[in-house]
């Protein structure tokens, strides 16, 4: 096991005007789960395979512990990589596919099969040893590749998307195993994926990238309750956070017939009187007062129920509340929105950032 250490690592594509990863400084601890995250295109997967020694790194470093690997190739950085396609030998049983490395290595074979062995008891796999990978589901496929991974006993595991082949409830089933086999192995890890809802499940901490730039690194709870910027203020969370975009007035912000309060820190901070404003879902609420607005639509979702509705002073903007469950409100009907001040997030418009109070 060790610790990764990212410092000023970039990466540009030959005919990119853009860096795909640009200076990223990061630090992985020892037997910590990193997730990194982010849109299509943010860099996620090309850090990942900088780590892996797969990309070349144009500026910066990288370590894996006490050791520059930046220069080194992908067999002598002691990794272990798990791929969304399996990457399974077809002609192998479970047992062979399991062991190939480890033979590739000339260890004994006693030495092998224990190793097999214990990788199939982590993984319930024990009575699909010698099967072949054609005789096995898309969730049995995917744990013969970790425990391909695992027999290698490496100081740093790396998973590119390995889910995204698998369906919705064998993904949430299969997210569980691995986080808490990480757990028990105790190996640091890097695993990318672009469902925010699986990064925030998995994760000791959540890295989000956009256009190459890391925008905040922090625990789950942490990304949710103190968002860096309004990029991460709405990529995480589901559904997203309402915006609003507000101006700053003697009296506090104002947003169509709505008045909010503006703390003075805030507003010392403030390079412009624009200032957005960040709600939750679940802060949204429906009342007697605030926001007028009209029902466009209701997701009912058992426990609770997503309403989706139009300001009618701002007739370009969607907004969404989440309610009880089987709410009785009609689409067309109008409600009235008032944000929980208490759970309000502020940012500056012009750079994005967060307002402290």
């Amino acid at each position: 096991m060790a610790t990764v250490t990212f410092t000023r690592a970039s990466r540009s594509y030959p005919g990119s005007t853009h860096p795909a990863v640009d200076a990223l400084d990061l630090e992985i601890a020892d037997g910590e789960f990193l997730v990194l995250v982010g849109p299509s295109g943010c860099g996620k997967s090309t850090t990942l395979r900088m780590l892996a020694g797969l990309e070349p790194i144009d500026g910066g470093t990288v370590h894996i512990g006490d050791t520059d690997v930046t220069m080194l190739p992908p067999r002598e950085r002691d990794i272990a990589m798990v791929f969304q396609s399996y990457a399974l030998y077809p002609h192998m049983t479970v047992a062979e596919n399991i062991g190939f490395h480890l033979k590739i290595k000339r260890l004994p074979k006693s030495e092998i099969d224990q190793r097999v062995r214990e990788a199939a008891r982590l993984l319930d796999l024990d009575d699909y040893l010698k099967r072949k990978p054609a005789k096995l589901s898309g969730g049995q496929r995917q744990r013969v590749a970790m425990g391909r991974a695992i027999v290698r006993q490496p100081q740093v595991f790396l998973m590119d998307e390995p889910l995204s082949n698998l369906d919705a409830k064998l993904r949430v089933q299969t997210r569980t195993q691995i986080a808490a086999l990480q757990r028990r192995l105790g190996v640091t890890t890097v695993y990318v994926t672009h469902d925010q809802v699986e990064a925030m499940t998995m994760g000791d901490r959540v890295a989000v990238l956009r256009d190459g730039i890391l925008q905040q690194c922090a625990t789950p709870r942490d990304l949710f309750i103190r968002p860096a910027n309004t990029f991460v203020a709405g990529f995480i969370g589901s559904p997203a956070m309402n915006m609003l975009q507000c101006t700053a007035t003697a009296d506090g912000l104002a947003y169509g017939s709505l008045q909010l309060p503006l703390a003075p820190s805030q507003r010392s901070a403030l390079t412009t009187d624009q200032v957005t404003i960040g709600v939750r879902p679940e802060a949204l609420r429906i009342g007697t007062e605030g926001l007028e607005a009209t029902i466009v639509a209701i997701e009912e979702l058992g426990s609770d129920s997503f309403v989706y509705c139009t300001p009618n002073d701002h007739s370009d903007v969607s907004l969404v509340s989440r309610t009880g469950g089987l709410n009785t409100s009609q689409a067309g009907s109008t409600v009235h929105l008032m944000p929980d001040v208490s759970s309000m997030h502020v940012f500056d418009t012009a750079s994005g950032a967060r307002l402290e109070v």
